[in-house]
């Protein structure tokens, strides 16, 4: 399949095209006059003909031209031009674009039915193949941005079982690598388009409603074992930097028995939920 691709259409600055015609035309017409050419209605029809050649462009667009369903080439400099005047026109902006998706339902890489949309950043760069190779290049592009969606959140886990640092990103917790890549499977769905995507980032990211309430009691789960994790390490340090400076003080002289004891105790009291009530033995 040929594709097509921008290339340089013949126009000429609109400045001295006018100059050249509005001399041909008073040149043709003094002819005429002294010479008695009955030839005004030709130069008339001529004239309105060159006319519709000139056209003035603003920054930033861009003008396809085909000549009776040929393409013969785009002009995108701003300015004042005069080209073919049969020439068909049609006009593109190379302006930079946003696009909002949609937040999709699609199931992450664990399986479990999650909701995401996205913002992209773009604009045209080939205006040829934005006319020629798809049918609307922003419907096409607004189609393609939400497959990149679907196609990206179905790869990547929500978030990772145990909460923990994992050799494949999270689409909750590596928002950069992620955004990396969504723009990545952007840029090679809408390439045929002659679009570039210049940003790609995460606007919507939830559990599905049907099982956000049983992955949020998973997450306070999670952060509860965490949080108990870190308590119990804590108390054991504590507890054996005790035991060590008791026995480096030769404060007393305690047995296993009692140091056991004491072990769990001291346990007992860092790690538990509600105040400890200390009970004084005067025996």
């Amino acid at each position: 399949m040929r594709h097509i691709n921008d290339k340089r259409a013949m126009r000429i600055n609109g400045f001295v095209m006018l100059g050249v015609l509005i001399a041909a035309t008073a040149g043709a017409a003094y002819a005429m006059v002294h010479y008695r050419l009955p030839a005004m209605g030709a130069l008339g029809f001529f004239a309105l003909l060159m006319l519709k050649g000139f056209f003035a462009q603003a920054p930033n667009r861009a003008r396809v031209l085909t000549f009776f369903g040929t393409y013969i080439g785009t002009i995108s400099e701003p300015g004042f031009f005069w080209t073919n005047p049969l020439a068909s026109r049609r006009v593109v902006t190379l302006r930079v674009q946003n696009f909002h998706s949609r937040p999709a339902k699609v199931n992450d890489a664990q399986g479990n039915p999650i909701e995401m949309g996205a913002v992209f950043v773009w604009r045209v760069v080939d205006a040829a193949a934005a006319i020629f190779e798809v049918e609307s290049c922003h419907e096409f592009v607004a189609t393609q941005f939400e497959t990149a969606v679907r196609s990206t959140a179905s790869r990547y886990p929500y978030d990772h079982i145990n909460g923990e640092d994992d050799e494949t990103p999270s689409l909750r917790c590596n928002r950069g690598a992620i955004a990396a890549a969504l723009a990545e499977e952007a840029r090679q769905r809408v390439a045929l388009a002659g679009v570039e995507v210049l940003e790609a980032r995460i606007s919507d990211l939830a559990y599905a409603p049907e099982i956000a309430q049983a992955m949020l009691k998973r997450q306070q789960a999670q952060a509860i074992i965490a949080a108990r994790q870190l308590i119990v390490d804590g108390a054991v340090g504590m507890v054996e930097q005790a035991l060590a400076r008791i026995d480096n003080g030769k404060m007393v002289k305690l047995s296993d028995e009692q140091k056991a004891s004491m072990v769990n105790n001291l346990l007992v009291v860092l790690t538990s939920d509600n105040e400890a009530t200390p009970v004084v033995s005067t025996g």
